[in-house]
């Protein structure tokens, strides 16, 4: 097969050409041996088969859970000895959800027939997305489908953990903040009308606070469904900002700005950027290619906005730790730091692995105290709001008691 390339070495010079070998791995070990890092390869194909994407109407019922079983017994099918398309037909009888059951019972046709899995694969890209298809490409073309497929593994499950870690420390305070805001609701709408009846029947002269609540009270009581309807067309018009590139750009930033949320936010950025480009690089995709997946998966738009640069400046031999130093707060030193070392040594992928593995690491013992530290500021606020209610009520009668 017949390649164009761009290269680079430690110096930052390029070097462009067309090569006929076996595979991008094959060319990116000879570029390495050349002393060349590969930035970017594309195959020169007389004719290129293409497929139309093969869409399915509930194919976002696949669960992560799922994908991982898939991958996991894929790779152990693999290297057992067992051909792709009999590994997919017995995942296709095993499999109890029956969106992806109709799924592999498609891969493994179209398998059967000669397509290649990554082909077959890239027609499902709500079910297996960028990363996912490039990797068993590059896994397809090495003769290292074995590896790739166990590495996919990995990253699918410290993905997962992640993620499922972050859910569960944040589901107590999204509750407790519910939960508050419900009985705020009651209480102002429903209890305190009731209260203030007594107050009016004595026509005495109420303290400050109490006239506040009163008049909160009264307002949410008249203009209640006014209120709501308000309150659902501002979450609507949120929603639909957050939607917009440049209103969730605004939003990312401002996340990226909070005390406490955003060390966590950029931790876990940093462990996906670490992780996915880590994977990347071990099956010699280029580095361009690397960068460009890479910041598809990431959540933050800034972030994503600086990998898609990185991928750019790559192309004109700007070393990857000069261009993440320039954005100083989103990647620290010591990821700069690592990535330049990586960079002089030829071991990017490895040290990017430990970096990720690092910074899993922090945002699991970080989401395991998050309860703890926001544990007493909710209490704190719920005191508050406790506190001001209770003085509201019992001042007036407390002062009605001293009058008679």
């Amino acid at each position: 097969m017949k390649f164009k390339y761009t290269a680079r070495n430690k110096t930052g010079e390029l070097e462009s050409g067309e090569l006929e070998i076996g595979s991008e791995r094959e060319l990116a070990d000879y570029l390495r041996n050349k002393g060349w890092l590969l930035t970017s390869a594309e195959a020169i194909k007389s004719e290129e088969k293409t497929h139309k994407e093969f869409k399915l109407p509930f194919f976002n019922q696949v669960k992560m859970v799922e994908k991982i079983f898939f991958t996991q017994n894929l790779q152990v099918m693999v290297k057992a000895g067992l051909s792709v398309s009999i590994a997919l037909k017995t995942l296709a009888q095993q499999t109890t959800n029956k969106a992806f059951q109709i799924i592999l019972i498609d891969l493994h046709q179209r398998v059967d027939k000669g397509d290649s899995l990554a082909d077959s694969l890239a027609l499902y890209p709500k079910v297996f997305p960028e990363l996912f298809v490039n990797m068993v490409k590059a896994g397809e073309k090495s003769g290292k489908l074995e590896d790739v497929l166990l590495q996919l593994t990995t990253q699918l499950r410290k993905s997962h953990a992640l993620i499922a870690k972050v859910r569960g420390a944040l589901t107590y305070p999204i509750i407790v903040i519910t939960a508050m805001i419900g009985i705020g609701i009651a209480m102002i709408t429903l209890v305190i009308p009731k209260i203030t009846g007594i107050f009016e029947e004595v026509n005495a002269t109420l303290p400050l606070p109490t006239r506040i609540l009163i008049a909160i009270s009264d307002f949410a009581v008249a203009h209640g469904l006014i209120l709501a309807g308000l309150s659902i067309a501002m979450a609507i018009i949120f929603v639909r900002l957050i939607h917009i590139p440049r209103g969730r750009f605004i939003w990312h930033g401002l996340l990226l700005s909070l005390p406490i949320l955003a060390p966590i936010l950029r931790k876990i950025n940093l462990a996906k950027f670490a992780r996915t480009f880590s994977s990347l690089i071990k099956t010699d995709i280029p580095v361009v290619q690397a960068f460009q997946i890479t910041a598809s998966t990431l959540g933050n738009s800034h972030y994503r906005a600086a990998v898609e640069s990185a991928a750019e400046r790559v192309k004109k031999g700007v070393q990857i730790a000069t261009i993440l130093k320039e954005y100083d707060k989103l990647f620290p030193p010591l990821i700069v730091q690592m990535v330049l070392v990586g960079e002089e040594t030829g071991t990017i992928d490895t040290i990017l692995e430990e970096l990720a593995a690092f910074y899993e690491d922090d945002v699991d013992r970080t989401m395991s105290n998050l309860t703890t530290i926001l544990e007493p500021v909710l209490i704190l606020i719920l005191g508050l709001g406790v506190g001001a209610l209770a003085v509201s009520i019992i001042m007036p009668i407390y002062s009605l008691t001293q009058s008679f």
